[in-house]
């Protein structure tokens, strides 16, 4: 009787304990097993990847965005974006890289600086080479002065982001920023009309650029070039002027 009461005892501590633990196993499920092979993805800190394209460092960068979780667009404490510091450096694989990831190169930091306004400002060609075949650009966003990125393309001399730039139907070659000035007027009248602005004065002429616009002092580029006395710009635009 001893010995049947004790085997009872026995079976009922054992069904005890198996109800604990399902019990436990319901509260406490264990993690998912990773796939063999497959690498865990981590979420990529935004200081990480900062300092990354700060420093043009490249291998790091790449090995972030292939493993883990991040926000491409993530900005510095000057609202800079990566793909906007990669312009900055001229840093051709970085700022390819950035965009075939999908960065927004319209957005605009403290001193409204985006990375395509800057790229073209600045003649960082290969970079707005690329963005201008690639990337998916907001023309409408301006710089701090109202214009687009033709405007200071021109005015520094950049004769090579001129070239990408007028050749793409989307750019408009007569935006007047909030001076009144376009890319022509600024080519005349904030330079010292040497050979490079002779150049970019036939290039906006060849492509359409409106000679007869004023700016707000109600000056066109030839009014310019006649203060200035520009003598290769005057013959520019005097044998392409419409009449008024």
């Amino acid at each position: 009787m001893n010995k049947t009461f004790r085997n009872l005892s026995i079976i009922a501590a054992a069904i005890v304990l198996i109800a604990i633990l399902v019990v436990y196993a319901q509260r406490h499920p264990a993690p998912p097993q990773q796939p063999q092979g497959e690498t865990t993805m981590i979420d990529v800190s935004n200081e990480a990847l900062i300092q990354s394209v700060t420093d043009s460092d490249f291998p790091t960068l790449q090995t972030l965005l292939n493993t883990g979780t991040y926000d491409i667009n993530a900005m510095n404490s000057k609202q800079e974006t990566l793909i906007l510091i990669a312009t900055h450096n001229n840093n051709v694989p970085i700022a390819q890289l950035l965009i075939d990831k999908g960065a927004n190169v319209n957005l605009q930091d403290a001193i409204l600086d985006s990375a395509y306004l800057y790229a073209g400002a600045q003649g960082r060609t290969e970079i707005l080479d690329y963005m201008l075949r690639h990337a998916d650009i907001d023309f409408s966003v301006v710089n701090r002065y109202g214009g687009n990125t033709l405007i200071p393309a021109a005015e520094k001399g950049h004769i090579d982001a001129v070239r990408l730039l007028v050749a793409d139907p989307n750019i408009d070659i007569n935006f007047q920023n909030n001076f009144g000035y376009t890319a022509l007027i600024e080519a005349v009248a904030l330079t010292d009309g040497s050979e490079v602005f002779q150049e970019i004065v036939q290039v906006l002429v060849d492509h359409g650029a409106d000679t007869n616009l004023r700016d707000n002092s109600g000056k066109t580029a030839l009014d310019y070039a006649q203060e200035r006395q520009f003598a290769t710009m005057i013959a520019i635009l005097q044998s392409t002027k419409k009449d008024i």
